[in-house]
């Protein structure tokens, strides 16, 4: 079954002191383009966190936020008390008699006067995270599988509808045949001259021939059945529909550019329309 690369999936975690939240966000890409936000504690985990979600979401455009959020007393940012004592100091030089608690409140206000002690990474802290990052890419790995059985829908229909206006087109093939033989004979007798008519059907024939669109029929009806084919595979196969596609445009063309015929040629039409809102469809295939 086929995934979509556009996903989202979220997870959160509450712990005594901490909420622990994960977003992550997926759109259609060539590759795969991963954007890591996480805190400056938890960076020296980029590198095998961007391995996981490789390994899961294989390609797209993914935004990754890894949020921790401070909910109990605990902080990482204290006061630099040799820093506020010495500014306090300097300021009562400057000023003799000032009210120590105003000299406190714009000592705090100095530069340096906080400092931000770097938390050290608990080994039982990160396994706990992870089993928050683990439920978020389970949730977006689902999203996309869900979007992924909405496409696969609109792609059988659209596959029908060319596989119905194909045959339409070819129904009307005799129909056309005849239209040409009877402009070629009408054109011939308006001449006014004496015509070879071993040579006159051995003239029409070869154009008819050049006219048949039996080819392009069946190689067209064997990419309809290989995109179905393709749908139904177990891998990642967004670029391969996009090759399919590729080809049943090409078959199509070609039956257009033979027709020469105004129904048939309507019908060339609109099979070229369902073809472009697959080719639409295709570029969110993983």
């Amino acid at each position: 079954m086929i995934q979509s690369m556009t996903g989202f999936g979220k997870a959160s975690l509450q712990l005594p002191t901490k909420k622990i939240t994960v977003e992550i966000k997926s759109l259609n890409s060539k590759g795969l383009d991963v954007s890591v936000r996480m805190p400056s504690a938890l960076r020296e985990m980029e590198l095998g966190l961007r391995n996981q979600i490789a390994q899961k979401l294989e390609r797209g455009k993914v935004d990754f936020s890894l949020f921790v959020e401070v909910t109990g007393e605990e902080t990482s940012s204290k006061i630099n008390v040799p820093i506020v004592k010495a500014y306090i100091k300097q300021m009562q030089d400057v000023i003799p008699g000032a009210d120590v608690t105003e000299l406190m409140k714009m000592a705090v206000r100095m530069p340096d006067a906080l400092k931000t002690e770097r938390e050290e990474i608990d080994e039982n802290e990160w396994s706990t995270i992870q089993g928050v990052i683990v439920q978020a890419l389970e949730n977006i790995h689902n999203f996309r599988v869900s979007e992924g059985a909405a496409l696969e829908k609109e792609f059988l229909l659209r596959i029908g509808n060319i596989l119905s206006y194909m045959n339409e087109a070819v129904s009307l093939d005799g129909e056309r045949i005849e239209n040409v033989k009877t402009r070629l004979r009408t054109a011939i007798d308006e001449l006014t001259v004496t015509v070879d008519e071993n040579r006159f059907e051995q003239e029409l024939i070869y154009y008819l021939e050049k006219m048949d669109i039996t080819e392009e029929k069946v190689r067209l009806e064997n990419h309809l059945n290989y995109f179905i084919e393709t749908l139904a595979g177990s891998e990642a196969n967004g670029r391969k529909l996009g090759f399919i596609t590729q080809e049943m445009g090409r078959e199509i063309n070609t039956m257009g550019s033979k027709s020469n015929h105004a129904k048939m040629q309507k019908l060339v039409v609109q099979m070229k329309d369902e073809l472009e809102k697959i080719k639409e469809q295709v570029l969110n295939v993983l």
